[in-house]
């Protein structure tokens, strides 16, 4: 009998290689494959003629198909009418299945007006997609009845189970927590008057820490009046009078456990001392957890390059954002990258990802399918921007990607308010053209050129469908990076798609923790689930009859 053949040196060295580096690997060799496609910008659709730069045998079949076929294309399901080239097929199904599972959406497409998981003193001020990540990271209860068989549902008026951050805390004994962006203080404040955590809550923005500590003052007067009273029902998770300690500074992605750099606007306290602590350890032997939640740009590498180098942080629970604020390559000296992150993705060919790229990730892909199976008049604004780009460009090409500049947010640029889709192209027109500083009155707006683009806006929502197929996997090449730095340095980590991705796209948590993660991640899934057949519709009742009482931030 022949021996078998020996693997080749290409397929013996993908065999060793871990999920995570082939997952990787795969992602890089798609993006590479459509980076024109992921690098164009849909406002230069007709400036560039992004059109034409299709695959040819995809344009037919795209520029035919319905907003609910194109919906069925980007969520892998089938819709009667559509007959997609196999090529483009492939090219969804490829982007689908190397993007992380960002779990089933389920329910309803908004979070409930109020959340009954959350105590009605911490709802106050706090919207409603904020409630529902504050209750999935830190639901405080009684872990689910053992006795109870799989298939029998919780019952209602159980108690909900301990959530992400306090099995952190449980698994770590860690009762520190130290929160990273924390903006007016909505987690913190669940986590130290609901969990009786000491809370650590940092924000580079001065006006929003002191708006923090005022929602602090609030809870606390409204705690000192209820005190002593008699109640019929006492609240199952009573707070604790033990506010979060406030810090108003910036760290240094370059040293994070260094000097707080001053807030911008810069307050008239002096520094803060830095709650991570050092590469050598707190000053009193102490650790921390580390929790950010949507923790933007250069942010959250900062605190996962502190948590490898610092014993002082037990533990990190983040959610990433702005992915396009990244730091990349080239950088002067001594400035660190915030992507790649770790050696095996920096190793890859093509690994490189371009501001567009990066931008595209951020985007809410189950908003768009939703737009799309909605027929929503909300997707005419894509086409509406791009005939104002071509309108600016003919006019005065100086002004090309205006709302692109430094200092500008790209996905926001030259949109002339939220309601742009109410508008008619002129009325539109006349608010975007003065934002370039261009007058309406000499640009032609009722012109049969710009007509014949106002033609093309199943074509523009078309290729915006494209490059919502490709955005998962941009998001999961960056964590994936995150991951495998973690793991390159030797510890444990996972990533979890905590939030339901209908309200919250930036949904999958990055968890690292000194110790193993199994008993933190076991059974979360199996919560979740539970979670959305009891309480959505006590949370929806509950909405109605506490929206009118309780102000929305």
């Amino acid at each position: 009998m022949a021996a078998a053949p020996h693997p080749t040196p290409h397929l013996q060295q993908h065999l060793e290689q871990s999920p995570e580096q082939r997952r990787a690997a795969d992602i890089i060799r798609l993006l590479t494959l459509y980076r024109p496609l992921l690098d164009a910008f849909v406002i230069d659709f007709f400036t560039e003629g992004l059109w034409a730069q299709l695959p040819p045998a995809w344009q037919p079949a795209l520029a035919s198909a319905t907003p609910a076929q194109l919906a069925g294309l980007l969520g892998g399901q089938g819709v009667p009418g559509a007959a997609w080239p196999l090529s483009l097929l492939a090219f969804a199904a490829a982007a689908r299945a190397l993007a992380f599972p960002r779990g089933c959406p389920g329910g309803s497409p908004r979070p409930p007006c109020q959340s009954s998981h959350l105590h009605p003193l911490l709802r106050r001020h706090v919207k409603p997609k904020k409630q529902h990540e504050i209750q999935r990271l830190s639901k405080v209860g009684a872990p689910p009845n053992p006795l109870r068989p799989p298939s029998s549902p919780q019952p209602r008026d159980s108690p909900p189970s301990p959530q992400l951050l306090q099995r952190l805390s449980q698994a770590t004994g860690c009762e520190r927590v130290v929160d990273i962006g924390a903006g007016q203080g909505h987690l913190s404040r669940f986590l130290a008057f609901g969990l009786g955590l000491s809370v650590t809550a940092v924000d580079s923005d001065g006006r929003l820490v002191g708006l923090a500590e005022r929602f602090d003052q609030e809870l606390l007067r409204e705690l000192g009046k209820t005190k002593g009273l008699g109640h019929k029902r006492p609240p199952q998770h009573p707070l604790t009078p033990r506010a979060p300690q406030h810090v108003a500074g910036r760290l240094d992605p370059a040293a994070p456990w260094g000097e707080l750099l001053p807030p911008k606007p810069p307050g008239p306290s002096p520094s803060a001392r830095n709650p991570l602590g050092g590469p050598g350890g707190s000053e009193d032997g102490g650790q921390v957890l580390v929790t950010g939640l949507h923790a933007c740009g250069d942010l959250s590498p900062a605190l996962l390059c502190h948590f490898t180098h610092s014993p002082a942080v037990a533990a990190v629970a983040l959610v990433g954002c702005c992915y396009m604020k990244l730091s990349t390559a080239p950088q002067p000296p001594g400035c660190p990258l915030g992507y790649p992150l770790s050696a095996s993705v920096a190793a890859l060919p093509g690994h490189q990802l371009s501001y567009r790229a990066r931008e595209a990730a951020c985007h809410a892909l189950e908003e768009f399918e939703g737009r799309l199976r909605g027929g929503s008049p909300h997707l005419r604004a894509h086409c509406y921007r791009a005939v104002l780009e071509s309108l600016i460009c003919t006019t005065d090409p100086s002004k090309r990607h205006l709302g692109l500049q430094p200092g500008r947010k790209a996905h926001l640029g030259l949109q002339p308010g939220r309601k742009a889709h109410a508008l008619s192209f002129p009325q539109y027109a006349h608010l975007g053209l003065p934002l370039a500083g261009l007058d309406p009155a000499r640009v032609p707006l009722d012109s049969e050129a710009v007509g014949a683009m106002l033609e093309q806006q199943h074509k523009v929502v078309a290729f915006c469908t494209l490059v919502q197929l490709l955005a998962p996997a941009v998001e999961t090449l960056i964590l994936l990076d995150r991951l495998l730095y973690l793991r390159e340095q030797g510890f444990h980590c996972a990533l979890v798609p905590l939030f339901n991705p209908q309200f919250s796209p930036r949904n999958l948590v990055l968890v690292a923790a000194r110790t193993p993660l199994a008993t933190v991640l076991a059974g979360l899934d199996k919560d979740r689930e539970d979670s959305v057949d009891r309480h959505s519709n006590e949370d929806e009742d509950l909405g109605e009859a506490e929206s009118s009482r309780e102000g929305q931030s």
